[in-house]
């Protein structure tokens, strides 16, 4: 099987040539058009990336983020959930390596057999690093208006939550 998955990338790409040299593409070229436009849109996106990567660091290194998750701590406590969680929930939307590091932190700290490790698993699944995927897409095709897609995102991100404590509390 693992013979199968070491295959897999050669024989497509090697499928691709055969296609294109079949249909008569100058496959060569036309990569080579794709890899220039890849490298533009590269270019395009980098100060959006940058600004993104700033704000995360802001937040991060300001302690907004300690102080908002000190804030709801009473509220996660009331409904029964980990008031751990409360930082994943936050960063998740902002920030994916970052939040993936803090899930692996929760699930070393309370196992992932627990109720606080399965609420992160899921969560972490089940939501979008979102302030990235609105700049890198949005960026992309140049578009500036997010009147209606980041809070939209943002209502999604939210639900996750709800439903991956749902989830886990009474379905798991």
């Amino acid at each position: 099987m693992e013979q199968v998955g070491a295959a897999a990338l050669p024989v497509m790409v090697g499928m691709i040539l055969l296609f294109g040299f079949v249909k008569g593409v100058a496959v060569f070229d036309v990569f080579l058009a794709g890899a220039k436009e890849g490298v533009r849109t590269s270019i395009r996106l980098l100060p959006t990336l940058i600004g993104l990567i700033v704000a995360v660091t802001m937040v991060r290194s300001s302690g907004l983020l300690e102080l908002i998750c000190e804030l709801l701590s009473p509220l996660a406590q009331a409904v029964g959930v980990s008031p751990e969680l409360l930082p994943l929930a936050l960063l998740r939307p902002i920030s994916g390596s970052g939040a993936s590091a803090y899930t692996l932190d929760l699930l070393r700290q309370f196992g992932p057999d627990s109720e606080t490790g399965k609420i992160a698993s899921v969560l972490s699944s089940s939501t979008e690093t979102t302030f990235y995927a609105v700049a890198v897409y949005f960026g992309a095709c140049g578009y500036k208006k997010l009147r209606h897609t980041l809070p939209a995102s943002l209502m999604g991100d939210g639900a996750a939550l709800v439903f991956s404590i749902f989830a886990v509390k009474f379905l798991g």
